[in-house]
């Protein structure tokens, strides 16, 4: 090796080394972040009564859903309106299993995961070179049209038609006592779903991958210069984000033990999306922030119209308006979502904190 190859290669053997500094440093954070919040989490679900903690697991669930959805639409700017048919495949994948195979859920979940993965590898490859409206509309249909393959004649005997399939309960295991809350162990199970889909999605988008997914949203043609192969791209996107839905669906099946069209419409689809604006287009913090905005914000709802005792029509319209309401004002105060508005409050203060500290004091000054 030559003087000037020495040079020139010790510049990128410093790099390499930073970068894989860097790379255990947070990995290591985002471990630590995550036992935090297994901590905090657990202390909650144990001072929460049953209807809380089936609230808590219905928010777990729903922040994988959205945090996949996050990745995609926030990250890649793929626009989807497919999600809860993802979410359908994962739940029908958890509830055939526990019905004919009777596998643990631990295994039940994974290969919920993989079946929904092999979906999204095929919705993705479709839908990799569409763009705006015509990937919205492909998207769409595969929302509509999935989960009525439910009522489809040849499969009524395998999927339940429109009742659907009553999914065997998960009992907590015998080591936690006969008379530990059902409610407080699906809550655990749906947490540490969550956690750990927003662990690795955390890891996945601070690296090459997420650096790659953005620069295909921010500028596709300069990123195939590049030499990034854009549809892969997009593809793997489709595949993580459709993964971590199944996931979601499986949980679904689990917490509510059914698995049926009808929990699956259009609908579904759609807040999804709003959840990602309300709590911030390609943050995984505001996935948190969007499914605590789907669950809470209808409960509310709900409870304010039961005690103010209005009519069936108003009481039943009113957690929609609000939930709308909510959508407006935060999408009008907060363009960034719930998210972009706390770390702006945060910069915010930290300038001024800072600005007071640089402020010289009257005797300094005399």
């Amino acid at each position: 090796m030559t003087e000037a190859t020495r040079r020139a290669s010790g510049p990128v053997r410093a790099a390499v080394r930073a970068r894989l500094v860097l790379g255990r440093y947070r990995l290591a954070r985002h471990a630590l972040g995550a036992v935090a919040a297994l901590a905090a989490l657990y202390l909650l679900t144990g001072a929460a009564g049953p209807y809380r903690d089936l609230q808590i697991a219905q928010a777990a669930y729903l922040t994988c859903a959205v945090a996949g959805l996050t990745v995609l639409t926030g990250l890649g700017g793929q626009i989807s309106l497919g999600h809860g048919a993802f979410m359908a495949v994962g739940a029908y994948t958890t509830a055939l299993l526990l019905i004919h195979r009777a596998w643990p859920l631990a295994a039940v979940l994974v290969a919920a995961v993989a079946v929904t993965a092999a979906v999204g590898t095929v919705v993705g490859a479709v839908a990799a070179r569409l763009h705006g409206p015509y990937l919205a509309g492909a998207t769409l249909a595969f929302a509509v049209g999935l989960p009525g393959l439910a009522g489809y004649t040849p499969l009524l005997d395998l999927l339940g038609g429109q009742n659907g399939l009553a999914v065997p309960p998960a009992a907590p295991p015998a080591a936690l006592g006969e008379t530990f809350p059902v409610e407080r162990w699906q809550a655990w199970m749906a947490c540490l779903g969550a956690v750990l889909t927003l662990f690795l999605l955390a890891n996945l988008t601070r690296g090459r991958f997420g650096r790659t997914l953005r620069a295909t949203r921010d500028d596709e043609i300069a990123a195939a210069l590049h030499g990034v192969r854009v549809a892969r791209v997009r593809i793997a996107a489709t595949v993580v984000s459709a993964a971590c839905a199944g996931l979601a669906g499986g949980l679904l099946a689990v917490v509510t033990a059914l698995a049926a069209p009808g929990a699956f419409p259009l609908t579904l689809s759609l807040q999804l999306i709003a959840a990602i604006v309300i709590g911030g287009p390609g943050s995984l913090a505001g996935a948190v922030w969007g499914a605590l905005v789907l669950v809470f914000v209808p409960a509310w709802a709900s409870d304010v119209a039961q005690r103010a005792d209005l009519s069936h029509n108003v009481a039943s319209n009113l957690p929609l308006a609000l939930y709308g309401l909510v959508l407006i004002v935060v999408t009008l105060a907060f363009p960034r979502g719930v998210q972009g508005g706390l770390r702006a409050a945060w910069a915010a203060l930290s300038r001024a904190a800072l600005a007071r500290r640089r402020r010289p004091t009257r005797g300094a000054t005399g």
